[in-house]
């Protein structure tokens, strides 16, 4: 399998160099040259799998001759060793809704399902040939405590995480910046998520400072995030079905970055049989827009809400669904993002807005809906949701049959639990005393200079 560019530049890559290099040198994002098919055989077989073996059969067309097989298992085997459940990504019901539970890994966050694996990965690469490498991402609350837990205490990484100052969970800050280990930095930026997201775009753009620091990317920039949480899509269709390859489901993905959903539609140019796949925003619904109008417009500014993973603007995976929107041409995806630099804007074709509505479906939910939502299920089931969760269930209203990615322990959000319905969401155990710990993080301006002469500084101190 090789890799190449959503914008055309980069020389095609193996897997193992495009984990490595995370955002193109181009500026674009990185694709599999191609989409490896199943057979209607093969989902069966499949859907008996235990959900580290189906990790394997998944990721492994990806990888080709990369890695080893054997290692490949190892790694994979590691990866969700840490999770505390033993089905990694549970498929349960809440009433009439079948719920996919995507946070039983260490932060208890999805981010997990994919960072356990890529830290692992990094370690093994790192360690296989030599060198070191300085992780460099951008948190709107999950990822940077998923990405410091893959990597925390490794040898030959350092890692670098960009948060929005006084825009994330008290808890989400905690813990990143609670770690007694020596190669984690949290940087917290006086700025918006997409304020840090330009940042680490920016400097990953730099290509001298990029080699000289040797920049890695954990944000779903980085392909290996994507095809990690591909996985869960076959687990719960497997699940939800019995492996009837007759059987379509639909999937309720709440999402900011776009990632989680076009990891599914990803899954689905597989062969997973998949009728719906819903787009389920917050007040920030720049994708529910586009799919509505074929506009992808950014606002004059973040609106903060309560699920604030969602809090984005500028969805970075959006490039990668526009290069297969437009028949794989990095020629129309560099002038729309060209257009889109230029003036916020960009506007797809009336045949290409058609195509983007056969593919998905998108609602937006205000705070006042997530909050009702979370209220009407805890008192119909019993089941908490939390917030980007409850976003989900509401986008699927009309989707009876929509599978909703539950992608966060509502514990992560108590002040939102507590304003539904009088009471906070019990600790779990990856979550219990956090709260009693003092932050340890390092303030900035937002301004890519600022956070480059901070990572010189440590990297070489």
């Amino acid at each position: 399998m090789r890799y190449l560019s959503t914008r055309g530049g980069v020389a095609p890559l193996a897997f193992d160099q495009a984990v490595m290099m995370g955002l193109a040198t181009d500026g674009g994002l990185l694709i599999p040259a191609e989409i490896p098919t199943i057979s209607p055989q093969q989902l069966r077989a499949w859907s008996r799998l235990r959900f580290q073996d189906l990790a394997f059969e998944v990721v492994a067309p990806f990888v080709g001759d990369a890695i080893p097989s054997a290692d490949l298992r190892d790694l994979i085997e590691r990866s969700y060793a840490t999770f505390a459940h033993l089905e990694v990504t549970p498929l349960v019901r809440a009433g009439d809704r079948s719920v996919l539970e995507l946070f039983h890994g260490p932060t208890a966050a999805f981010k997990d399902v994919a960072l356990q694996w890529l830290g692992n990965l990094f370690a093994y690469l790192l360690e296989r040939e030599g060198g070191t490498l300085n992780i460099l991402g951008a948190t709107s609350g999950d990822t940077g405590s998923a990405a410091i837990y893959g990597v925390r205490g490794k040898p030959r990484i350092q890692i670098f995480i960009l948060y929005p100052k006084g825009r994330i969970s008290p808890l989400q800050e905690r813990q990143m910046t609670t770690l007694p280990d020596t190669n984690v930095h949290p940087f917290a930026i006086r700025g918006t998520f997409d304020d840090a997201q330009a940042i680490v775009k920016t400097l990953f753009n730099d290509l001298e400072f990029r080699s000289t620091y040797r920049l890695g990317a954990v944000n779903s920039i980085n392909w290996a995030r994507i095809l990690a949480q591909m996985v869960y899509y076959f687990y719960a269709w497997g699940r939800a079905t019995g492996g009837d390859p007759a059987q379509a489901v639909s999937f309720s993905v709440p999402t900011g970055n776009f990632g989680d959903v076009f990891a599914g539609y990803l899954a689905r140019r597989m062969g997973l049989p998949i009728n719906r796949l819903i787009i389920a925003t917050n007040r920030n619904d720049i994708l529910t827009r586009f799919v509505q109008t074929g506009v992808y417009a950014r606002e004059s500014k973040v609106h903060q809400t309560l699920s604030p993973a969602m809090d984005i603007q500028v969805a970075s995976n959006f490039e990668r669904y526009l290069y297969y929107l437009h028949a794989a041409d990095p020629a129309q995806v560099r002038a729309l993002l060209e257009t889109f630099a230029r003036t916020g804007r960009l506007q797809v074709s009336a045949d290409r807005l058609r195509q983007a509505q056969a593919d998905f479906a998108a609602a937006a939910v205000s705070d006042a809906e997530t909050l009702d939502q979370i209220r009407v299920t805890y008192q119909s089931t019993g089941y908490i949701l939390c917030p980007h969760t409850a976003v989900g269930v509401r986008a699927a209203r009309a989707f009876p049959d929509a599978i909703c990615l539950a992608t966060a322990h509502p514990a992560k959000f108590n002040e939102a639990i507590y304003q539904a319905i009088g009471q906070e969401a019990p600790l779990p155990a990856a979550l219990q005393g956090l709260m009693e710990q003092t932050p340890h993080y390092i303030e900035l301006e937002a301004k890519a200079e600022a956070v480059r002469r901070q990572i010189a500084a440590l990297v070489q101190g």
